[in-house]
């Protein structure tokens, strides 16, 4: 009975405008969209918690930032405006028939569609010179399309990078080559996907990581590669995707169908779920209404990497159902709450999850509570048109005589912290942007007495690189001395507790809990410390629209208690990139 609900909503949605593909996470334009709101505040029609922002929601804020009156930009704000206006032409027009209900309903009177709209306003440039007068017709675009009622977009991707390994005699490579496709049908549905061919080989720290967890972080089947012209004989070859649509059924809800990765906070790193482990498949349902902004997300995970075994198996299967609520209580204050459960039923739905409403906790209790559920509170705060304050709370499990009257380390006691602090045109130099960042994480949190029940994908934590069992300092810098340049430096300092042979000291998600070495005593570093200071330089310049040379430095030491586990990686190096975003393995 409930699709009868529905169709009065696509009726009314006619004329309406659909928001567009996301922003690529990772890209820049996440941090020009948080400064701009840190310095105008202006509020967004976005909640910046739930990345990715669509293209249109985006260009819109742009658009309200570029029009308003009694706010001072910069030179490199305006660039950084137009930046922003050139990588998503299609969506200008909202500058004419999207800000208000009477300009919508005007447009649709006379017949405007989006991008009609799009290609009238002033914005929207044309390259002087395309090639073969098909090809860069815009400065954003290898090949176009803006047809009245449909839109398309077709860019290259390209990341070729290689450094000089200290103490290592073949290099640091990454090879990765892609193409990528994004358009819009009648204003309401909307498409995105990309194809990224891989052959990359990683510092030893890297190659641990993947001969410990089977899995090549980001990624899913994977195969060995050697280079007689590189001189590599210990790389990886991998191939990976992502592919969605979207469609808008009314101005307030929407839908998006697809398989990719979803990142929530504000933060460097997310508590919550971040964009660190492969891509799934997933449903994403989103209400925005007044100043509320409500998410569903259901999606498919893999319990378990085979990366070695070909491509001729057929992986198990485990779910996740995740909510997010998010209010604006202030125009520069945010507060949001999460709550997710992962579960596994012989690769069956549980169906009373789909629920788009109710708490989870409810529904695990009914059916016997089997399952792992986790609930997170998350807020962010703009100061003085200066500062971000933002943290997050992930309680997977805990009791509060245990936690709180009698605290002894109870290893049920499961919970993460992060606390982070931005701080835009530092010192009053304009684009000189800093960010402290805090995060801590219990032993045992994210696990589940049943291992396949876990809060991990394909062998990766679906949420902090390190998974348990830690506590880490990450400094990050960011400097655009002019409009072209960008310098990142970054300084991240952590300490977490490995296991020894067959032992469980609550930093390995993937082992179920029940195998834990004690009740009591549990402390975060516990098992054998391990130390590590990270420090990486990055410098890009960019040469058209998308386009970088990049030189980076690159440093990772690791003192463990256990001699052997010591580690140290230093290179130099660089490369080129279109459409891309820089490959890091901060962990």
């Amino acid at each position: 009975m409930r699709i009868l609900y529905i169709f009065p909503l696509l009726l009314i949605a006619n004329g309406l405008l659909s928001q567009g593909s996301s922003l690529p996470l990772g890209s820049n334009t996440y941090h020009i969209l948080d400064r701009l709101e840190i310095k105008t505040g202006l509020p967004t029609p976005y909640h910046s918690t739930l990345k990715g922002y669509t293209r249109g929601d985006a260009t819109q804020y742009a658009l309200s930032v570029d029009t308003a009156t009694g706010i001072e930009l910069s030179a490199l704000d305006r660039e950084d405006l137009r930046y922003i206006f050139l990588d998503n032409s299609e969506w200008l027009g909202q500058a004419i028939n999207c800000t208000t209900l009477a300009g919508r309903r005007e447009a649709a009177a006379g017949g405007l569609t989006q991008m009609q709209a799009s290609m009238a306003d002033p914005r929207f440039a044309l390259s002087k010179k395309p090639i073969l007068k098909y090809f860069y017709q815009t400065p954003a675009n290898f090949f176009d399309v803006n047809d009245k009622h449909f839109h398309i977009r077709v860019n290259p991707m390209l990341n070729f990078s290689i450094a000089h390994s200290v103490d290592d005699t073949q290099p640091v490579f990454h090879n990765q080559r892609g193409l990528e496709v994004r358009g819009g049908v009648d204003d309401r549905i909307y498409f995105y996907m990309n194809i990224l061919e891989s052959q990359s080989r990683f510092p030893d720290y890297v190659n641990n990581y993947i001969g410990k967890y089977n899995a090549v972080p980001g990624a899913g089947l994977y195969k060995s590669y050697k280079s007689s012209i590189l001189d590599i004989d210990q790389g990886f070859d991998y191939l990976n995707g992502q592919g969605y649509l979207g469609f808008n059924v009314t101005q307030h809800v929407g839908f998006q169908f697809g398989y990719g990765r979803n990142f929530l906070g504000n933060g460097y790193r997310s508590l919550l779920l971040s964009d660190f482990a492969q891509n799934y498949l997933y449903l994403k349902l989103n209400w925005r209404v007044w100043r509320f902004h409500y998410q569903n997300l259901f999606a498919e995970l893999t319990p378990n990497a085979f990366s070695r075994r070909g491509g001729d198996v057929i992986k198990p299967k485990k779910y996740m159902a995740a909510h997010h609520f998010s209010f604006r209580l202030l125009p520069n204050l945010e507060l949001g709450f999460y709550e997710v459960v992962v579960f596994s039923r012989n690769n069956q739905f549980e169906l009373q999850y789909l629920n788009p409403v109710i708490l989870y906790r409810l529904v695990e209790h009914g059916l016997g509570s089997p399952d792992n559920v986790l609930i997170g509170l998350e807020g962010k705060w703009d100061l003085w048109k200066r500062f971000q304050l933002y943290g997050q709370l992930m309680l997977d499990e805990f009791k509060f005589n245990e936690l709180v009257t009698d605290n002894q380390g109870w290893w049920a006691n499961k919970y993460g912290i992060q606390a982070g602090i931005k701080y835009i045109d530092a010192l009053g130099v304009d684009h000189l942007d800093v960010q402290l960042e805090y995060n801590t994480v219990r032993p045992y949190t994210y696990t589940h007495g049943d291992s396949s029940a876990n809060y991990s994908h394909y062998n990766q934590s679906l949420a902090h690189p390190l998974g348990a069992n830690f506590r880490e300092w990450v400094a990050l810098m960011q400097y655009q001395p002019a409009k072209n340049w960008i310098i990142n430096a970054r300084l991240i300092s952590g300490t977490f507790g490995e296991d020894g042979t067959d032992q469980n000291w609550g930093g390995n998600i993937l082992l179920p809990n029940i195998t834990r070495e004690q009740e009591y005593g549990n402390e975060i570093g516990q098992g054998i410390t391990t130390q590590t200071l990270l420090a990486g330089l990055d410098v890009s310049y960019r040469l058209a629209h998308n386009l970088f040379l990049d030189f980076n430095y690159f440093y990772r030491r690791q003192d463990s208690d256990d001699d052997n586990r010591d580690n140290k990686t230093q290179y130099i190096g660089g490369g080129i990139r279109i459409n891309m975003a820089r490959q890091r393995f901060d962990f």
